[in-house]
């Protein structure tokens, strides 16, 4: 991270502000916190919610994990890992 001038980036004021705290001493000003969670940005977070909310549906339909699997494209234990998971508040 390159060094860079208060002087040249702060307002007169705001230079003067941070001075009476620190003087001549390197701080790190962090970034406001933006993080998204994965998937939240593009919707797969909840197409995958959706999918699995459908998968839970059809098993207590009576579907077997073998078909589900099939149907899905994914492993029976993918499905099996699913079915047992604990349904997030979002999801109940």
């Amino acid at each position: 991270m390159p060094y860079r001038n208060a002087e040249t980036l702060l307002p007169p004021e705001l230079v003067a502000e941070l001075q009476k705290y620190i003087s001549g001493e390197l701080v790190y000003v962090p970034r406001p916190p933006q993080r998204r969670v994965w998937g939240e940005k593009n919707g797969t977070r909840e197409r995958l919610r959706l999918r699995n909310a459908e998968i839970r549906s059809l098993r207590e339909a009576g579907h077997s994990v073998d078909e589900l699997a099939e149907q899905y494209f994914l492993s029976s234990d993918a499905i099996r890992k699913i079915l047992y998971a604990k349904p997030r508040p979002a999801e109940a």
